[in-house]
């Protein structure tokens, strides 16, 4: 059976339907920026951003932005479309899939297995990086993080879907970290076996990058795909890099 994204946007707007059915790699429209908070002082919100922390990091420190409070419009490239990845390398990981842009080199660490050890002798440290890809000049970065839903939120049950961290605009306090810019926010339904599989899709700016984020759950899992690069290097690879992080599949 065909694969069929179904996108819907819970921010109100006169312009947009609350669904609507593309066919696969649709070209993606921007959107009028949600409200985002900027507020870090509490615990437990620095909590629930390390994931996304975790996907920028790869890039070297650059001077601090503006805040993402007030709107702003999203650069010149930004979410113009996406490219067709079926001739790529299919990479697959812990329960995932993504495909990966070619001449991008797999920089993974190799798991160290004495590393993190408690004085039970049972108990490593989770690998920060279930993968990691970048350009041959390293300013390119494609990295998959893997952690438990109850780090990111904190409740009792076992969550199943990426909804069950919130709606896409209550979740974007988890993945999309304060301060940054949010160009679009996305979600993106497709279609398997049992019914579909909810992904939550955000694109925004931080300091002076660029990220596209794609994020799923399965069996209380956060599996989380980030694609970052050089504001000035978006504008020719951004659809490269877009496309990268929406193929991510949970297995």
């Amino acid at each position: 059976m065909k694969t069929i994204l179904i996108l819907s946007w819970p921010f109100s707007s006169p312009y947009l339907h609350t669904h609507q059915t593309f066919p696969i790699n649709p070209s993606l429209s921007p959107l009028p920026n949600p409200p985002f908070p900027t507020n870090t002082s509490s615990k437990r919100l620095f909590l629930l951003k390390t994931a996304s922390l975790c996907i920028i990091s790869l890039t070297p420190p650059y001077p601090i932005a503006h805040s993402s409070a007030e709107p702003s419009q999203p650069p010149k490239s930004a979410l113009l479309g996406i490219a067709n990845t079926k001739s790529w390398f299919q990479f697959y990981g812990s329960g995932f899939a993504i495909r990966v842009p070619p001449q991008f080199e797999d920089i993974t660490e190799p798991e160290d297995y004495n590393a993190g050890l408690s004085l039970y002798g049972d108990k490593a440290k989770p690998k920060t990086f279930a993968a990691r890809f970048s350009s041959p000049d390293g300013s390119e970065v494609l990295s998959i993080v893997i952690r438990p839903s109850n780090q990111l939120k904190i409740t009792f049950l076992e969550a199943k879907d990426v909804t069950d961290l919130g709606s896409l605009k209550e979740a974007a306090k988890i993945f999309v970290p304060g301060g940054s810019t949010l160009y679009s926010a996305r979600t993106i339904k497709i279609k398997e076996e049992e019914g579909f599989r909810t992904y939550y899709f955000y694109e925004f700016g931080r300091d002076e990058q660029h990220v596209a984020l794609m994020a799923a759950v399965n069996s209380g899992k956060a599996i989380i795909a980030g694609a970052t690069a050089p504001r000035s290097k978006w504008e020719d690879d951004g659809v490269m890099l877009r496309s990268a992080a929406i193929s991510l599949t949970v297995l």
